[in-house]
């Protein structure tokens, strides 16, 4: 099979490699459409040890199932969302219902288990959702970061406390930042604000939500996004962000995004940390003390998590998923670079293979 081989530090080769069987449980996948995540792009220029190369990377997926007896090229199976998130259903964190901390989870594109930048990729079958009639494999790729989103949005509520409003400022305009917004409004937030810093993709953001803030007094008109629920979604620079915002989603992740975060936090509000930009530094924990705001983590998302987003998607109530590109698997290098000098405009480019 062809597949994007992480060779180096900024080193990607389209190469045949052995397509991959599926043992036990496992079926094995037609790649339709991958993501590119953030995580690629740090494994990428070599900042995430979890990914050394030589490593197919790629966990945002979508395709077919391949006949069972494995010998045909077979897109003829039924479509599938992927779950890249493997766990073992048996130790405490799983027995509980948060198995995304499961001290044994897997992902593809992280050892042992390769990713889906590749025409295959093998995975335990309760990892593969049936993909909706109302949703193409492409905007089935979108759904682990929109559980991305999802899971953040659920952590930030119930650490909300009465009686602050449910609005929310998000900081990131990629694809993890979108998600939670779109999860924010879909659970009837009156406001959600995204700073994005980059031109480019804040004016495409401005065609999909079509409720853009330019700094002046005139209010925006509603985002038609086709089913989110709530109020408006609009798209702003970082420096226009409203003080005192009772939920803020950092969905970028480095010194300067949280710093931002701390100052914009209401009193008693929360702080979704979702970025993993760096490892450290930014936060004001003087203010955060103080003012007793919430600070937590938020990482990938349950299994039943997953689920809901897959129904919520098809349903309409996470808007038109209008908001990524497409390019063949043959210009993954492009798009890498193209990702890194902010030449993208869309949240999320998805890999064809």
């Amino acid at each position: 099979m062809k597949a994007l081989v992480l060779e180096g530090v900024r080193t990607l080769t389209l190469r045949e490699k052995p397509r991959p069987r599926a043992r036990g449980d496992e079926k094995l996948v037609r790649v339709a459409a991958a993501g590119v995540c953030g995580s690629d792009m740090h494994a990428y220029l070599g900042h995430d040890e979890r990914r050394p190369p030589p490593l197919i990377l790629g966990h945002e997926a979508a395709g077919f199932l391949v006949n069972e007896n494995g010998d045909g090229d077979g897109c003829d199976g039924d479509g599938v969302i992927v779950n890249p998130l493997v766990v073992c259903g048996e130790c405490a964190q799983c027995k509980s219902g948060r198995d995304n901390l499961c001290a044994r989870r897997q992902i593809i594109s992280m050892p042992p288990r390769e990713g889906a930048f590749a025409e295959y990729v093998a995975l335990p079958s309760r990892n593969l959702l049936p993909l909706s009639p109302a949703l193409s494999p492409q905007q089935g790729a979108l759904a682990e970061p929109l559980a991305c989103g999802h899971h953040a949005a659920a952590l930030a509520l119930r650490a909300l406390r009465p009686p602050l409003p449910l609005r929310a400022a998000v900081l990131g305009g990629g694809a993890i930042g979108v998600a939670a917004a779109l999860s924010f409004a879909a659970r009837g937030a009156e406001e959600v604000r995204i700073a994005e810093a980059n031109p480019l993709r804040r004016n495409f953001l401005t065609q999909v939500f079509n409720s853009v803030n330019n700094g002046d007094e005139e209010s925006p008109p509603p985002s038609p996004m086709g089913g989110v629920r709530g109020g408006k979604i609009t798209i702003c620079t970082p420096d226009n962000l409203p003080q005192n915002s009772p939920i803020v989603a950092d969905a970028v992740g480095n010194e300067t995004s949280r710093a931002l975060a701390s100052e914009l936090a209401a009193p008693g509000g929360v702080v979704v940390h979702i970025g993993l930009g760096s490892a450290g530094g930014g936060f004001n924990m003087r203010r955060l003390t103080l003012q007793e705001i919430t600070l937590t983590g938020s990482y990938t998302y349950t299994a039943a998590e997953f689920a809901e987003t897959a129904k919520w998607m098809a349903t309409g109530k996470l808007g038109k998923l209008n908001w990524h590109e497409t390019r063949p698997l043959s210009e993954a290098a492009t798009v890498f670079q193209n990702l890194l000098s902010g030449k993208t405009p869309a949240p999320k480019v998805l890999l064809l293979p």
